[in-house]
């Protein structure tokens, strides 16, 4: 069985050496990676934990959940509005499957070439498989997207479509069937989510705040109500829906995934009145695909209408251990 050392060489530091990245001083092989952060920017660090069987099928392509786990944290730093720079990897194997390994890599560094994205150091252990993922980016002081800049008044904005992440799962769960189209499409959503990093570039001179939606759009805006000290309505009708989830008989059930469902790793973001020229601008020349969906009001909690009624949800989003 291959030690440590040699699986990390074999798989990792071979195929990053080949990619010499920014801002590496000292990269993968040594007790501490040596990074020098851009001149005039800040540091933006997110880390994510994804487990077998919670966040991804047990029998899931390696190669995917490589993509997906890579993918979910580019999320987290377009959200804040930073470029990506590098990356750490701990794995938590339960045996050493070279084959499973060498796809996962293959997954792994496709991404990390796409987006421009160095792994620079990481671990493995043996256990039930897990992969956690951190990775690192720059942003300029006067562009961070903060949770906690949005004021009442701003208009709410998604990018993209919402509700395709719940629609894959029940797919890939065959608790809802889709023509092959529409099911191949909703497939490449949850394992290959786009980081939305081209929208997050054009919009943070003008966002007030952003988060991406990982749990919800309702659970998730409730974060910006919180950090903001605000009350936030979603217009229910307005919110932008693929032909997948359009193609189900019911359509309540795709505007519950759309407000609940999770998964999309859209970004969600407000904007000032004063600022949406600029972002009706955008969207005119077909540089954003994003939609207005609502707008921060006083309060403390998020609601939701349709047609000018309220819209009752059960579940407001994932919760992390919840019974």
């Amino acid at each position: 069985m291959p030690s440590e050392f040699q699986l990390i060489q074999q798989f990792f530091q071979r195929e990053q050496a080949e990619q010499p990245a920014a801002g590496v001083l000292l990269g993968i092989g040594d007790d501490c990676a040596l990074l020098q952060i851009p001149t005039g920017k800040q540091l933006a660090v997110t880390v994510d934990t994804l487990v077998a069987g919670v966040h991804f099928p047990l029998d899931a392509d390696p190669q995917l959940i490589a993509e997906r786990a890579l993918r979910t944290n580019l999320s987290d730093l377009a959200a804040m509005g930073a470029d990506p720079l590098w990356f750490t990897l701990a794995l938590t194997l339960p045996d050493s499957n070279e084959d499973w390994l060498r796809s996962f890599s293959r997954g792994l560094f496709a991404c990390a070439r796409e987006y421009g994205i160095a792994l620079v150091g990481g671990d493995t252990t043996s256990g039930p498989l897990t992969i956690t993922i951190q990775a690192m980016g720059a942003i300029a002081p006067q562009q961070t997207m903060r949770r906690d800049g949005a004021n009442a008044g701003d208009f709410i904005l998604v990018t993209n479509t919402l509700g395709d992440g719940a629609a894959a799962l029940a797919s890939i769960q065959n608790s809802r069937v889709f023509n092959d189209e529409h099911a191949e499409y909703l497939l490449q959503r949850f394992y290959r989510p786009i980081p939305r990093l081209s929208e997050s570039t054009l919009i943070r001179e003008f966002a007030s705040s952003a988060l991406d939606i990982s749990d919800g759009l309702v659970a998730d805006l409730q974060h910006i109500c919180d950090a903001s000290d605000l009350g936030a309505v979603i217009y229910v009708e307005d919110l932008p829906l693929s032909a997948a989830i359009q193609s189900l008989a019911d359509p309540t059930q795709a505007q519950r995934w759309a407000l609940a469902g999770g998964d999309d790793y859209e970004l969600c973001f407000t904007v000032p009145p004063e600022n949406m020229a600029d972002i009706a601008m955008l969207i005119a020349q077909g540089k954003l695909q994003a939609t207005v969906i609502g707008e921060m009001i006083p309060g403390h909690k998020v609601i939701c209408e349709l047609d000018g009624e309220p819209f009752a949800l059960t579940t407001t989003g994932y919760q992390h251990f919840s019974p």
